[in-house]
């Protein structure tokens, strides 16, 4: 699936954040999406993400312009296409490590509902194996950045956002998030990083440069 940003600019609170970006993310490759601090990484990932709705530009998927669809639209991409791995990790911690990949449970909360075979397979891919029933609370930095990409496994998500996936991680944890999302990548899906990682970049197949803003514009 493709994810196409057509001379997209973002301006919020009066301030312009970036203009006139441009970047197509193709399935099968890892993209980066870099450049100097404050030039927009983020921004342009919750773009492509459909998270923000630009100012100007559009935002395509596989060719349809998504960049006027409405919320119901917007949440049905993100059900049925996309998964987010995010600075926060986007992890329920009170919840266990199974609920979080899933993402469903029984009606009161006792019992995670889902694939437990597939689980299980996906924890293992992400070295956390064994470690269904424990709390995410529980887990490191880097076991959570492990598990939000456990989670787009499971969802089997055709488009990954990555926001800084390596960002205060040790060099083991950042090495096994980076070989994670180049699996991803090489199982055909579309791999959308935002990041300033040097071995990130280094193991990107594509990488846009964001422009970034002048002071004073």
């Amino acid at each position: 699936m493709r994810m196409e940003a057509n001379q997209v600019t973002m301006i919020i609170n009066e301030r312009t954040i970036m203009e006139n970006e441009s970047v197509i993310c193709d399935p099968g490759t890892l993209t980066a999406l870099v450049g100097p601090s404050g030039a927009g990484k983020t921004t342009l990932l919750h773009v492509l993400g459909l998270l923000l709705r630009p100012t100007s530009g559009r935002v395509l998927m596989d060719g349809v312009d998504t960049t006027s669809w409405e919320a119901k639209q917007r949440r049905l991409f993100w059900k049925k296409h996309a998964a987010f791995v995010l600075q926060d990790y986007g992890i329920v911690e009170e919840e266990s490590v199974a609920f979080n990949v899933t993402m469903t449970s029984s009606l009161f909360r006792s019992k995670v509902v889902g694939d437990k075979e597939r689980v299980r397979k996906v924890l293992a891919k992400t070295g956390l194996n064994g470690r269904e029933r424990e709390l995410a609370a529980r887990l490191s930095g880097g076991e959570k950045r492990r598990l939000a990409i456990a989670r787009a496994l499971y969802k089997d998500a055709q488009i990954i956002f990555a926001d800084e996936p390596t960002a205060s991680l040790d060099e083991a944890n950042g090495d096994r998030v980076i070989e994670l999302l180049q699996l991803l990548a090489k199982q055909g899906r579309t791999v959308i990083v935002a990041t300033h990682d040097e071995k990130m970049m280094q193991a990107a197949h594509a990488m846009h440069t964001l422009k970034g803003i002048r002071c004073g514009k």
